[in-house]
């Protein structure tokens, strides 16, 4: 994994905005081709439970996969990258909101501040996976060391974490961030929900519902939660401290390159490329991989295998002196 590249971050922004403009028609083909699946797979994750709970079971890692991708699509929105118009942005992300339990609002305002600070030490805390440096590790309490080693151990961050997120965490506003919109944004959301649920469990009954719907939504959000995880929390990864942070550098250095396999890098719309989606936010995910082509040489920035991600769960603390991740040990 070559981390100390030659490429000027500013002037590969300035190439890659060429890029940053919706194909619409492609837009809506994208939405579509995800939608109709997600819909069929899920009356046909309820025909399968119907005569075999675990032949259902094994079709809500596709429709979770789906629901993943419905994800992306709604994160695209929040960025403006998706369509022409912040209009036709907000209400189709709003509308994949109920479907990915995730209040489109409220969530692209946090997320916008996580596209401003990544990487910068001195404004850690908002979208991101609380990291401290090796220093701030050792001057913590035993009784805070502990509960920083319980947050970091993988089985928290993958499936307590996930779990905790979509089905309650954004179920309520961040106290005190985003104001009466991200109030208006997750109570209009769970209304949504709750409507439309109400009118599947009233067709299917309650115990259907949630023996479909909560696998789907955990696939879907610990996927998700393991590709943010990876994105930034890589040993080559970059931290500054905020007087020495720029936001070009962080973007391409401090994001990493996902090279998934093709099946995969569909159901994720190519946001493991996303060191590139750093550093230009405006460019819609179905056109990543055309940077990728017109810029061969960022194939080797930040490159992660799937075997390569794995040992990266190890990891968890900043090394200021050496400038990488480590694990405690």
């Amino acid at each position: 994994m070559n981390h100390h590249s030659t490429i000027d971050p500013r002037q590969l922004f300035k190439a890659v905005t060429v890029f940053a403009k919706p194909v619409v028609a492609r837009s809506v083909f994208e939405l579509l081709v995800t939608v109709i699946p997600f819909v069929l797979l899920w009356g046909l994750t309820w025909l399968a439970v119907a005569s075999g709970y675990w032949l259902g079971l094994l079709l809500t890692i596709p429709a979770g996969g789906l629901l993943l991708r419905l994800f992306v699509i709604q994160h695209d929105c929040g960025h403006g990258s998706l369509f022409r118009r912040r209009a036709t942005n907000d209400w189709v992300g709003r509308a994949l909101s109920v479907l990915t339990l995730t209040p489109y609002d409220s969530w692209r305002t946090s997320h916008a501040k996580h596209h401003a600070t990544s990487g910068n030490l001195g404004k850690r805390g908002t979208g991101d996976i609380d990291t401290l440096t090796v220093a701030e590790y050792q001057a913590r309490s035993p009784r805070q060391r502990l509960l920083y080693r319980l947050y970091r151990n993988p089985i928290t961050l993958l499936a307590v974490g996930p779990a905790y997120t979509f089905l309650l965490r954004h179920r309520f506003p961040g106290i005190g961030s985003g104001g009466w919109r991200a109030w208006l944004s997750t109570l209009a959301t769970n209304a949504a929900i709750g409507v439309l649920a109400g009118l599947v469990i009233w067709q299917i009954g309650f115990l259907q519902f949630v023996a479909i719907h909560v696998p789907i939504a955990l696939v879907a959000a610990t996927a998700g939660v393991w590709l943010f995880y990876v994105q930034h929390q890589f040993e080559h990864t970059v931290w500054d401290a905020d007087d020495q942070w720029g936001f070009h550098e962080a973007a391409l250095h401090g994001s990493s390159y996902y090279d998934l396999p093709p099946v995969l890098r569909w159901f994720t719309g190519n946001i493991g490329i996303h060191h590139v989606h750093h550093l230009s936010s405006r460019i819609p995910f179905y056109r990543l991989p055309q940077v990728m082509k017109a810029h061969p040489e960022l194939a080797n920035v930040g490159r992660l295998t799937i075997g390569e991600s794995l040992a990266t769960l190890r990891l968890r603390l900043w090394d200021e002196d050496k400038r990488r991740l480590r694990s405690f040990g």
